[in-house]
């Protein structure tokens, strides 16, 4: 499976070029027509993967899927999607518009901590229906991104900061989208698909530094909002596995590449795949391969 599209894979992906300001320290920011990126035919759009946040302005009818759950879009709505959560959008109409603005988490920096807002929280409500009043109310603050990121204006970067945090604290006074639970089947499948989704998003690690951060079913529970309980019977229908052992077949993958084709020592290697512990990470690799991972590098 394919690792996170980065956002310069974004750029030359959707239009082509990278702008001059993607890698300077200030983070990026950008604001799009929504309707430039939707083809003349609705069509399913694949689980999200990114690196950084968007918010989306919808006007037209969507299903958005969440882990076992079906948001059901008839009119306008607001999604919120950050890196660590997948989701499914599948269009109703062959007719979409809106708007949408990204950014990285640099772009905030020293300026709050926006991820500790329940719209960006893992397992909170991320869609937020609007009725006509509060769509004119969100279609004004885009204008104004509009205006604002084609203006000269020095501080500009601040306003909009400012007018990301409006679109917040905006939606936070909306009503949540309600959500339809699916068949059972239909959900053991979707739960397997984000579950493989958040699993496969963390590799492949490529610098000593990067470390897993969801290393355990209960950490892939709390990110779908599920039972850690529910996360092993739906991989267990699917895969006829359990999530420990998902996870520890991918992690084994991993250190085996690591051990291969890079020069870290073993202890790096440990971390990077959230053993605390050396030993802990010997143990493990010891008891799947038969080997000490010492050995198995020098093969």
């Amino acid at each position: 499976m394919d690792k996170a599209q980065s956002i310069e894979e974004f750029y030359q992906s959707k239009l082509n070029w990278i702008p001059e300001n993607l890698k300077k320290e200030m983070g990026h920011f950008n604001v799009f027509e929504l309707d430039d990126f939707v083809g003349c035919h609705a069509k399913p759009i694949p689980y999200s993967r990114k690196d950084f946040y968007k918010i989306s302005l919808i006007e037209g009818r969507n299903n958005i899927y969440y882990a076992d759950k079906t948001v059901v879009i008839d009119e306008f709505a607001l999604l919120f999607a950050n890196p660590q959560v997948p989701y499914n959008w599948a269009s109703l109409d062959d007719e979409q518009s809106g708007f949408f603005c990204i950014f990285t988490e640099a772009f905030f920096q020293q300026y709050g901590n926006f991820k500790e807002y329940p719209v960006f929280k893992p397992g909170a409500d991320a869609v937020y229906t609007l009725n006509e009043e509060q769509r004119q109310e969100i279609r004004r603050i885009y204008a104004r991104m509009f205006d604002e990121i084609s203006s000269d204006y020095v501080y500009k970067y601040e306003v909009l900061r400012s007018l990301v945090f409006e679109i917040i604290h905006s939606a936070l006074k909306f009503k949540p989208a309600q959500s339809n639970p699916v068949g059972k089947q239909k959900a053991a499948v979707r739960v397997a698909s984000l579950f493989i989704e958040l699993l496969e998003r963390q590799f492949p690690i490529e610098s000593p530094m990067q470390q897993m951060k969801l290393r355990t079913p209960t950490d892939f529970a709390d990110h779908l909002c599920i039972h850690v309980n529910h996360l092993n019977r739906s991989l267990k229908e699917v895969t006829e596995k359990t999530t420990s052992q998902l996870i520890a077949e991918r992690v084994l993958q991993e250190a085996r590449a690591l051990l291969k084709h890079t020069n870290w020592n073993i202890s790096e290697i440990a971390w990077c795949l959230g053993f605390e512990e050396l030993p802990h990470f010997i143990n493990f690799f010891k008891k799947s391969v038969q080997l000490t991972p010492g050995s198995f590098r020098n093969i």
